[in-house]
């Protein structure tokens, strides 16, 4: 090829490449994306994601009600790895605060106290949640915590301050940790990307003009298009959590009756979720775009990956508006610590307000967009 032959090609490859960047300019979703998804994961990574475990929700039950029963709490609160939210007057009571979810672990004082620090034995025992390998690390961190002064009298200090007891996964085996929580994990992915192109794909095939010459109502719509999806959901459960047991040997220590109402309640908030994206997405692309959007921050603060309580402020807020966070408290409590769904009540009824709420949003964005 010539000279002027390369410099007629440059000129044609140069004019293809501007008319580009021009209407990537003039896509105003996919611009923002380009520069938001970097900046997203940036902040998410480096300030939101944090693996030093603090502020961990406890329990205490005080059984010694001695002076060295409260200047050992005093100690425990002072390593800012737990915080002291509630004190019972049983051990049984704080263990069902743990199979609950509202504390992640109960610091048990005997009676003896003053004895165990004569014999020099653990001067107390913690009760942990095992379900969250993570915060269960950081809470044997505390096994050989150093002792204060006034608690250290006379005698040498012994070698362990505390026993620890591992409930519901005592092996800290990451399976069992990891497995429930995947199902939040896919299921988000597959039941958003699912519903998220539904609309759009109509319009692009011209079948949405057909629709809106039915009686069907656009409420009616968004249950329709979101109903067959919910069976593919039930079909992904019972693929993860069957192979999980017969794989990785994942217990399910709750009623499977209630796992399938917390994870129709988890599908029919993720679906709604998609098919609001699909209200405002004008192409299958933009979906798409939106839906990484979404799922970006749902699986690195939903609890998945990292504990909710390293979490800054911020990302602990944004953490409560996804569903996944919700589900993956609730999954986890049934399967691994056999709760009941009464104990999980307020991220039940938080999934069920967000699927009325995104159904109305959506209805009504789809009558705007028709109108």
């Amino acid at each position: 090829m010539t000279s002027s032959g390369w410099f007629k090609s440059w000129q044609r490859i140069s004019a293809i490449m501007f008319k580009e960047l021009r209407q990537l300019s003039r896509d105003r979703p996919t611009f923002g994306m380009i520069v938001m998804i970097p900046l997203i994961q940036l902040l998410l990574f480096g300030y939101a994601i944090n693996t030093n475990v603090r502020n961990l929700p406890v329990a205490v039950v005080d059984q010694s009600h001695s002076e060295l029963g409260r200047i050992l709490v005093a100690d425990v609160a002072a390593t800012q790895v737990v915080k002291i939210e509630t004190v019972y007057s049983t051990p049984q009571l704080a263990a069902d605060a743990i199979t609950q979810g509202k504390v992640r672990a109960v610091l048990i004082i005997p009676a003896d106290l003053p004895q165990r620090m004569q014999d020099q034995r653990p001067l107390a025992q913690w009760l942990v949640d095992g379900s969250d390998t993570m915060v269960s690390n950081a809470l044997l961190g505390l096994q050989a915590m150093p002792l204060s002064t006034p608690l250290i009298p006379a005698v040498e200090a012994p070698k362990n301050t505390f026993t620890m007891s591992l409930l519901y996964n005592p092996q800290r085996r990451a399976a069992v940790n990891i497995v429930p929580g995947l199902v939040g994990v896919i299921l988000t992915m597959t039941m958003i990307m699912f519903t998220s192109a539904a609309l759009v794909r109509e319009r692009e095939r011209g079948n949405l003009e057909l629709l809106i010459t039915t009686p069907v109502k656009p409420m009616e719509l968004m249950v329709g298009k979101i109903v067959p999806y919910v069976f593919v959901g039930l079909i992904q459960l019972s693929i993860i959590l069957g192979l999980g047991y017969l794989i990785f040997d994942v217990p399910i220590n709750g009623r499977i009756d209630q796992l399938f109402i917390a994870v129709l309640l988890f599908i029919s908030a993720s679906l709604t979720l998609g098919m609001l994206i699909s209200t405002v997405a004008k192409t299958q692309l933009q979906a798409m775009q939106l839906t990484v959007f979404i799922l970006i921050p749902s699986i690195l603060l939903s609890g998945f990956m990292f504990p909710y309580e390293g979490m800054p402020t911020v990302a602990q807020w944004i953490a409560e508006i996804l569903p996944a966070t919700h589900f993956i408290r609730v999954i986890r409590g049934i399967v691994l610590r056999g709760a009941m769904l009464m104990d999980l009540l307020p991220d039940l009824l938080w999934l069920a307000g967000f699927t009325v709420l995104g159904l109305f949003a959506a209805a009504k964005r789809f009558k705007k967009r028709l109108d």
